[in-house]
């Protein structure tokens, strides 16, 4: 096992990960940028180093800075979290050149599955369902509309590299497609450096589901079952749940052998997660691999007890899996909800100090945040500033402990989603399991609070 890990990166994250190090006797070393100097992560580290400025492009996202700070810290792994560098081939590729143990896949996986045409390829050469769709990049919107004439409309447009919903489009003919493709087609290559796009059927009222996988060094891999992550906005997952309330036994089980024959096909080791959209007649479809730590992760150590991080570390020190598929247990039922610093109503980040902050707790609650009265919440980074689940025996009592730590929960000088979350569980759809991708496109407005 290694001595000294650093955390490449920041917030909830970086502490819980520094949570798992510490209980394992590992050291841990924190970066931040001159915005995080108040955050957790940093006073919870045995050591930390200023790397840059607020942006990510000068701090979190420096390569060469953070591979100076692990090398000046004689950190013999580095841990990416999710989201900044987590999912960089570079950054991976880099890592190993320096002789620094890069918890996560090796670089070459990660850019296979960076580009989500070419795990369209990959995926239908292990045998996974895949959306009907092109697996080309498109050149241009003639060419987007002569591929969705062929599979026929509503289509989605989607951006091959990145995600967060950032360059996707429904359209449902050809006059919308053809507006929405050069906006789709800049806004990607803004965000991504890469503005490659391509096309697929849109599945109408699908569920997002998605497959938890451990796999070592040796070929051993497991699942450990599933997470409905359907609710969402702006196709940014909100609201997370272990198991999922509609896949029967046989849907499951065919979900996670089909996520773990696509993690043997590529020669995959790590944690990851294969995500598919699952449609009203329970057909599966492979939607993309996330080749890291999901954010929605305690949900399924919450019902499988198995500490993801410990087991990430695990591998990458060179260790076995230490699970058959058959001791995979599944107890109860899990939810998380994210809590975002933003206006409940229009989604935009609310910024600014929290002037006073108090989390619920309980035996059945786990909270994961990095913030605490008086840090400021900058509009530098992601706006989500904490993780609250719930666990009970049962469906409807991980809702009602839910909505109670919920209601115990306080944070002023800033707007949060907390009103939008609650209203969310408290609906006779979300409690009936009627949980579909386009709930809060449906069912938004009633959901409006003041």
């Amino acid at each position: 096992m290694f001595s000294k890990v650093l955390i490449a990166n920041r917030g909830e994250i970086a502490v819980r990960v520094i949570r798992t190090c510490r209980r394992l006797g590992i050291q841990t070393v924190a970066i931040y940028s001159e915005a995080d100097v108040d955050s957790l992560h940093v006073s919870l580290a045995d050591e930390a180093y200023l790397i840059g400025k607020p942006r990510v492009a000068e701090s979190y996202l420096n390569i060469e800075k953070i591979i100076e700070v692990a090398k000046a810290a004689k950190a013999e792994a580095i841990h990416p979290g999710y989201g900044l560098l987590s999912e960089n081939p570079s950054f991976a590729r880099r890592c190993e050149e320096e002789g620094i143990v890069f918890i996560g896949p090796k670089a070459d996986v990660i850019a296979a599955m960076g580009s989500k045409i070419e795990a369209r390829r990959v995926m239908e050469k292990a045998g996974v369902p895949i959306v009907p769709g092109v697996s080309f990049a498109l050149d241009g919107a003639d060419e987007a509309a002569k591929a969705a004439a062929s599979i026929g409309y509503p289509v989605m447009l989607k951006a091959a590299a990145g995600g967060g919903g950032i360059g996707m489009h429904i359209a449902r003919d050809e006059a919308e497609l053809r507006q929405a493709f050069e906006g789709s087609q800049k806004r990607a290559a803004s965000f991504f450096g890469d503005g490659t796009m391509y096309i697929e059927k849109y599945i109408e009222r699908p569920r997002h589901i998605e497959i938890q996988l451990l796999a070592d060094s040796y070929g051993n891999c497991v699942y450990l079952w599933e997470r409905e992550c359907s609710i969402q906005r702006r196709h940014q997952k909100v609201i997370e749940e272990a198991p999922s309330p509609f896949l029967d036994e046989e849907t499951r089980r065919k979900m996670g052998e089909a996520a773990v024959r696509a993690a043997r096909h590529i020669g995959y080791a790590n944690a990851g997660t294969i995500e598919f959209l699952v449609d009203e007649q329970k057909n599966f479809y492979f939607l993309e691999m996330n080749t890291r730590l999901q954010v929605e992760h305690p949900v399924t150590e919450e019902i499988t007890g198995i500490d993801i991080v410990e087991e990430q570390l695990r591998i990458a020190a060179g260790e076995p899996l230490r699970y058959q598929q058959e001791e995979i247990r599944r107890d109860g039922h899990a939810i998380e909800v994210r809590i975002y610093a933003e206006d409940p109503n229009t989604f935009y980040p609310s910024p600014g100090r929290i002037t006073a902050f108090s989390a619920p707790q309980g035996e059945w609650i786990r909270h994961e945040t990095a913030v605490q009265s008086g840090i400021t919440v900058t509009p530098f980074y992601d706006p989500m500033i904490a993780k609250l689940i719930a666990k009970g025996p049962d469906r409807q009592t991980a809702i009602e402990r839910l909505l109670e730590a919920l209601r115990d929960y306080r944070v002023e000088g800033i707007k949060t989603n907390i009103p939008l979350l609650e209203a969310v569980l408290s609906h006779p759809a979300f409690q009936a399991g009627d949980t579909t991708t386009d709930f809060l496109l449906k069912h938004w407005k009633p959901l409006k609070t003041k």
